[in-house]
This record gives C-alpha cells, sequence and structure tokens, in this order.
C-alpha cells in the first residue's frame, strides 16, 4: 500500500495520523498531510522534513468534509492510497457537541471516500475504534455509521472493481491527546489528586507506532469491505493503572490503609457516554488472517440506498437543532446503540436557559 505510493493521509496531525505519517514517510513516493488544524499540521511536517529531508511531503489544510477539496487533492496528485484517520474522537466532547461530531465523522468519511472512488483511488482505509461497537456515546455511533458507508458502498461492483475500502478498529492508544496516561501523569506532578471515573473500568491499551503498524499492515491484507480488528491483549483497569503509575514516579498511594501517602485517587463518577468496558466485535464471526495480531470481523451492514436514506434524515434533523431525532436516527441504523437519555449539547442547553 504504500511502497513507492503516493499516499494521503487525513488527520495528518492527529495522535494516530501523525505516526502513520512518520511510518509512510519511509516508504511513499510522495506524502499529502491533511489537516483542518494548522499548528498540528505544522509540527508534524517540520518533524518529518528534519526526520527525512529526502521525503518528499505536501502539507494541505483541509477539511474533510470538503469533498471538492479531496478530490482535487486526490486527482492532482494521483493518490494512491488514503489513510483516514481525522475523526472527533472525545466522547464527553463529542456528546456535548453531536452534530459537529455527526458532521465531522459521518459526513466527512462520506465525502473522503465519495472523493477517492471519483479519483480512482486503490486502497482507502478507515481508521476506526472500539467504541463503535454496541455504543452508548454518539462519537461511537457515528464511527460506526461511517464504518457501515464504506461497508455498503464496497459491496457495490462498480466501486469494489476502483477502490478497495477497508476499516481497522482498535482501542486506546497509550499517549494520544486527551488519553488516562497523560492525564494522571500531569495530575501525579501536580501533587494530586489523580482522577479515575469508576473503580472497576477497564480499557484496552496498545503503543501508538504499534497501532500505526498494524493498521498499515491490515490496509495491505484488505480484499474490499474488510472490517479488521487489532489483537489488543489484555484489558488493563484504570485504577490499577493509577495506582502503578503513582507507584513509578516514586510515590506512595494516599487511602484509608496510608494516610500518610503522597497521592490520593478521586473516583468522579463515569462521563456521559462512557462504559464500563470497550468491545471489539459486535457479533461472533471472526476469522483470522495471514498476520496473528489481526482479526477479519463479520458484521452486518444495510445497503447503500438505506444509508442515504439515513444521512439525508440527519442532514433534517441537524437544520431543525433536534438532538432526540438525531439520536433516534443513530439508535435505528447502529445495532446495539444505548444512548444517553440526557441532552447535554452545549447549543440546545443553551438556547433553552
Amino acid at each position: 500500500n504504500i511502497a513507492q505510493k503516493v499516499v494521503l493521509i487525513t488527520g495528518a496531525g492527529g495522535s494516530i495520523g501523525s505516526e502513520i505519517s512518520r511510518q509512510v514517510a519511509r516508504k511513499a513516493s510522495k506524502v499529502i498531510l491533511l489537516d483542518a488544524n494548522e499548528y498540528a499540521l505544522y509540527l508534524i511536517k517540520k518533524e518529518i522534513e528534519n526526520l527525512l529531508p529526502e521525503a518528499e511531503l505536501h502539507a494541505v489544510l483541509g477539511s474533510v468534509t470538503n469533498k471538492k477539496r479531496i478530490t482535487e487533492v486526490c486527482k492532482a496528485f494521483a493518490v494512491d492510497t488514503v489513510y483516514h484517520a481525522a475523526a472527533y474522537k472525545h466522547v464527553p466532547l463529542v456528546e456535548e457537541n453531536p452534530f459537529e461530531g455527526v458532521f465531522n465523522n459521518i459526513m466527512g468519511t462520506q465525502a473522503c471516500v465519495q472523493a477517492s472512488i471519483d479519483a480512482e483511488v486503490e486502497t482507502f482505509v478507515l481508521i476506526s475504534t472500539d467504541k463503535a461497537v454496541r455504543p452508548t456515546n454518539i462519537m461511537g455511533a457515528t464511527k460506526r455509521f461511517a464504518e457501515m458507508i464504506l461497508q455498503s458502498l464496497s459491496d457495490k461492483d462498480d466501486v469494489r472493481n476502483k477502490t478497495r475500502i477497508t476499516m481497522v478498529r482498535f482501542g486506546n492508544v497509550i499517549g494520544s491527546s486527551g488519553s488516562a496516561i497523560p492525564l494522571f501523569q500531569q495530575q501525579i506532578k501536580e501533587g494530586g489528586p489523580v482522577t479515575v471515573t469508576h473503580p472497576e473500568v477497564i480499557r484496552y491499551f496498545m503503543s501508538i507506532p504499534e497501532a500505526a503498524e498494524l493498521v498499515i499492515q491490515a490496509g495491505a491484507l484488505g480484499k474490499g469491505g474488510d472490517v479488521f480488528v487489532l489483537d489488543m491483549g489484555e484489558p488493563i483497569n484504570i485504577y490499577d493503572l493509577a495506582k502503578r503509575l503513582i507507584s513509578l514516579s516514586g510515590m506512595e498511594l494516599k487511602d484509608k490503609d496510608n494516610p500518610e501517602g503522597d497521592i490520593e485517587i478521586i473516583f468522579t463518577g463515569l462521563r456521559p457516554g462512557e462504559k464500563l468496558y470497550e468491545e471489539l466485535l459486535i457479533g461472533d464471526r471472526v476469522s483470522t488472517t495471514e498476520h496473528k495480531r489481526i482479526l477479519r470481523a463479520e458484521e452486518d451492514f444495510l445497503v447503500a440506498e438505506e444509508i442515504e436514506e439515513y444521512i439525508n434524515l440527519l442532514k433534517e434533523a441537524e437544520k431543525k437543532g433536534d438532538v432526540k431525532v438525531l439520536k433516534e436516527i443513530l439508535r435505528k441504523v447502529v445495532s446495539g446503540f444505548t444512548p444517553e437519555n440526557e441532552i447535554i449539547d452545549v447549543l440546545s442547553l443553551q438556547k433553552k436557559s
């Protein structure tokens, strides 16, 4: 997918996007870094230029929702492979800004894949998440919806013959922006307390370079319409992780057994849309691939015409600013989606008040 190819990475300034960019730049003939965040784009371009002065890099400022711009980029550079990493992924923030989450994650994916098909890009790889499985939050539901757009398009012969579409689903990456470990380290540095949502919360973790490498490997294994799941190993209890980080910082946990300790852990309660644990598979139909860390999931999806109808309904709900209707549409499309009853969209709440 990358050796001597022209590769476009969307969300190139993000945690996963930037690592895919670093790995791709070593092998590709040309790399196009695309991001809506100007500073993040500047940083990753500068870093790769310093690391690999011989790499041919092009930085493109732009939103993934701008289909015209993505199509022009794919055609002008004759792009072979697209890694679509751009997404809003912070669960509570997307819960508070649901329409932006839908616009970026659903319409953005549709615009990018359609642009890729129009430009006859060989391979399109979506970076997905374990939160897309039986989601309890809008972010996860938008990512599963995005997967289904790709599955439905791959089901069409005219698309399959042009562009090979693949999705790769995995859990948390260590050290990504907004993730638990950097937050805990900062809290320990400031003398505590360390905030954990719930004593029983567990999460899968993987290092950023490992996840990016497996995304590239999975993209190469795809036949079209594949949903790949990365083997994330054993899940980790977040409370235990916090205790371990306190210990590794050379400090002691302060609790009822050790009131003279240095750092206290407090439980803040699950945030809107959060689960105690995440899953990587919706059903039980999973098969192995040539790579021992990559599994192939067989999952149901809607046909392209149905997906298109629901996208139009989402656009109508957005025009009216109706979060209730938005959630209802996502519930109909996304298997197992159990949204929060409470609406915490910042705009809706402000209008009410």
